[in-house]
């Protein structure tokens, strides 16, 4: 066999068709993160080529997974080109020096004399290798391990250092095969693809599609591994200050443990002793401190204890608090039941007071259409007569009905009159309300209503329809909490909660009927003014909330039903009507007059002025004294003369009706009508038109006895109201109309209407003027 030349040493070309080498990287996974942690001093690597190689290590492991290392002769071929470029000293664990067994059985089949000559080659390059690379043994590999674990044990944490790591299984297989190195001759180039195994095909792809997931998923774990550091570095920040002591100890137990030359400093009594009084003087402090809490303590305990002794004596707060809830749940219900009821009670209120309108506008238009429909008929007797002819008077057969029915009501008067002994009874003066078909109907709806009116309330409990058991339970919480309750302004509620129960009582209240009950003696009245008088007994305050209830009520809800009565209803003409809702409100000023403030004044205020503005109207609409010539009135018994005297009595009853608000309503608001508008604009001229004589002297009388005796009570007044000049003039021109003729008895009766009105100065001037000295003893007698 021909000599062949000698061959230096090169990487061998790994073949795929390893099976070893497909099969390393499942071999021992947990190997290269275990040795990833070795220096290079624990691990005794060479320097040069090693060190290169051991570089190269970590970034193969930094592709194929965290803390991973994936050694494979495929693994190894590749990286030797990237070696030789570099250092002339060979490579320590990059060359695979091992051989796989198929590669080995495969080459088994070569010569006899090629073995020998490549088995003398094989152990002197294998001579050569060992002395250029310090391969490590086992026993090494094994101390420096236990050294790893030891400091890992101590340190509780393990190394990133991963600059030296090594594959544990390729220096296994260096270590324990380190003849398998095949020769120069072996590692030839195929030119055609060497067959597979099933086992080694099925190796291949799965280390290909280890290899794309390890690339694909590179950055990922970059990114990851970057968030570990920096999650590492906090924790050790943050445990710095916490396991500082406990690091020093262990490493001072550590230095202890294998360093028994430290010298510790000098002890002596003085040290000791000051330590431990450093040590007493804190156990002192804290023991003070200790003693103030346990002192807090204990005062607290002790006002725990007098609180629930406070508590278990005062056991009334149980029975406070129930009466209070049960106050809650009385008022919520009361309010709940009213706000139901407040729709009916309007429904039945309106309807009522509708009904009371309709009843008033049908008296007043029947007045009215009456008065025109005679003054009509008068004018045309008055044409008649100036014409002096003897046709008859063409009459529509409605102004003869309306004629007809006057006259009969007209003699029905008269006749009761008679029947009554009243004879000195005027035309004029009596309220024509007889009761008519309109009436009954009137009555009968009234009835209706009435009826709705008592099934408001039928299912109802007492509790909460009957002010006076409502008002009770107010009262039950004003003697037992005074306090709360005058908090709580009960005084401005009741007002409220009352005004629906007040309103369906006065339903069927009518003022300005003679037989209409009093305020004073309804439920209700009675039942606040009760309130109010155990509330000053108990209280025993003069300026207690609650005697101002009763003027709230009647400002809030007693005023505004009677200002509607007074707008709408009231007739001013009527006597009887003007009498009794002059004794209502008289009754309300009064209760106003008790307690003064500004809601008072303005419910005050409110009902007057209603009362004012309803007299001006019945001035202007009701008001008719016609003038005729004194031929149509010389005859005392012809149409126009009586028609003109009842007239002028019927302007006479306004007049009187007026002047009967003297003591509620401001004098000059009363002189301002009543002497202003109506006696100097109707009166005075209808008497200036009259014939002198004993009734011009009658009516004169008459006016003078309407005129309110507190405007005259003044000793020291010697002449009279500006408003009262013309009736003073009147009366002189009738005295001396009268002096002149033989009725000189109706002069003395003009010398004292003058005196009366204080019209002093006249009446002494006409006595003097028509020397009438028998009468100055009237003047003096005043």
């Amino acid at each position: 066999m021909a000599h062949r030349p000698k061959r230096t040493f090169r990487q061998r070309r790994a073949d795929s068709s390893d099976s070893d080498s497909t099969q390393e990287p499942f071999a021992e996974p947990g190997a290269p993160r275990e040795h990833a942690d070795l220096g290079p001093a624990e691990e005794g690597l060479p320097s040069g080529g090693g060190r290169a190689e051991a570089a190269e290590l970590p970034r193969r492991a930094w592709g194929r997974g965290r803390g991973r290392v994936w050694a494979s002769s495929r693994h190894a071929a590749r990286a030797a080109p990237r070696l030789d470029g570099g250092s002339d000293v060979p490579e320590s664990r990059a060359v695979d020096l091992s051989t796989d067994e198929e590669d080995g059985t495969h080459h088994s089949s070569e010569s006899k004399d090629d073995q020998s000559s490549s088995s003398n080659s094989s152990s002197s390059l294998e001579e050569e290798f060992t002395s250029l690379v310090n391969i490590p043994d086992a026993a090494f590999i094994q101390a420096a391990y236990r050294k790893r674990e030891l400091a890992r044990a101590q340190e509780d944490y393990i190394s990133l250092d991963v600059k030296h790591a090594f594959t544990i299984s390729g220096m296994r297989k260096n270590t324990e095969y380190p003849e398998s190195e095949p020769d120069d001759h072996e590692n030839i180039i195929p030119f055609t693809p060497k067959l597979q195994t099933l086992r080694q095909k099925m190796a291949e792809e799965t280390a290909a599609r280890n290899e794309e997931t390890s690339e694909d998923s590179e950055e990922d774990k970059k990114y990851q591994d970057i968030w570990e550091q920096q999650q590492m570095r906090k924790a050790v920040k943050i445990t710095k200050g916490r396991d500082i002591d406990l690091s020093h100890s262990s490493e001072s137990q550590t230095v202890k443990k294998f360093d028994a030359s430290i010298s510790f400093p000098p002890v002596n009594l003085e040290i000791i002793k000051k330590q431990l009084n450093t040590r007493l003087t804190l156990l002192q402090d804290t023991h003070r401190s200790h003693l103030r809490e346990y002192e807090k303590y204990i005062q607290d305990v002790k006002s725990s204890k007098s609180t629930i002794q406070n508590l278990e004596n005062s056991s009334n707060q149980v029975l406070n608090f129930k009466f209070y809830k049960s106050m809650k749940v009385y008022v919520d219900n009361l309010i709940d039941c009213l706000n139901k009821k407040i729709i009916n009670i309007q429904e039945i209120e309106s309807a009522m007071h509708a009904l009371l309108v309709k009843q008033a506008m049908i008296f007043m238009k029947r007045r009215q259409d009456e008065l025109k429909h005679e003054s009509a008929y008068l004018q045309q007797l008055s044409r008649k007569a100036e014409m002096s002819t003897n046709r008859s008077l063409a009459i529509d057969e409605k102004t003869q009905w309306i004629l007809e029915e006057i006259e009969s009501r007209r003699a029905r008067r008269r006749q009761a009159r008679v029947l009554s002994g009243n004879c000195t009874h005027q035309e004029g003066t009596s309220s024509d309300d007889e009761l008519s078909s309109d009436m009954i109907d009137f009555q009968k709806s009234q009835g209706d209503i009435l009826q709705d009116h008592k099934k408001i309330f039928e299912d109802v409990h007492d509790d909460f329809c009957n002010i006076q058991n409502i008002l009770l339970k107010f009262q039950q919480w004003r003697e037992k909490f005074p306090d709360s309750y005058y908090e709580a302004f009960i005084s401005l509620c009741i007002p409220k909660l009352l005004n629906p129960l007040i309103r369906f009582q006065l339903i069927d209240w009518n003022p300005l009927k003679f037989d209409s009950i009093g305020l004073k003696q309804m439920p209700w009245f009675t039942s606040i003014e009760e309130f109010i008088d155990s509330s000053m007994e108990d209280s025993k305050k003069e300026d207690s909330s609650d005697k101002k209830i009763l003027s709230t009520v009647i400002s809030k809800t007693i005023i505004p039903r009677l200002t509607d009565f007074v707008e709408f209803i009231w007739d001013p003409l009527s006597t009887s009507q003007t009498t009794n809702l002059i004794t209502q409100s008289r009754m309300i000023l009064e209760e106003h007059s008790t307690c003064e403030n500004e809601v008072i004044s303005k419910g005050k205020q409110d009902l007057l002025k209603p009362i004012v503005s309803r007299m001006k109207k019945a001035i202007d609409d009701d008001v008719f004294i016609p003038l005729y010539p004194e031929s149509a009135v010389e005859n005392r018994m012809s149409p126009h003369s009586k028609f003109q005297e009842r007239q002028f009595w019927s302007g006479l009853k306004l007049f009187r009706n007026i002047l009967l608000w003297n003591e509620l309503l401001p004098e000059d608001t009363l002189q301002e009508l009543g002497l202003g508008k109506l006696l100097n604009r109707y009166l005075i001229i209808a008497l200036l038109n009259a014939i002198p004589g004993p009734d011009v002297v009658k009516k004169c009388n008459q006016i003078a006895a309407c005129l309110p005796e507190k405007w005259f009570q003044n000793s020291a007044m010697r002449t009279s109201f500006p408003h009262l000049e013309n009736f003073i003039q009147f009366l002189l021109q009738s005295a001396r109309k009268l002096s002149t003729s033989e009725i000189r008895d109706e002069v003395k009766e003009i010398i004292l209407i003058l005196v009366k009105i204080k019209a002093l100065n006249q009446a002494e001037s006409f006595i003097e003027e028509y020397h009438l000295d028998h009468l100055k003893s009237v003047i003096k007698e005043v």
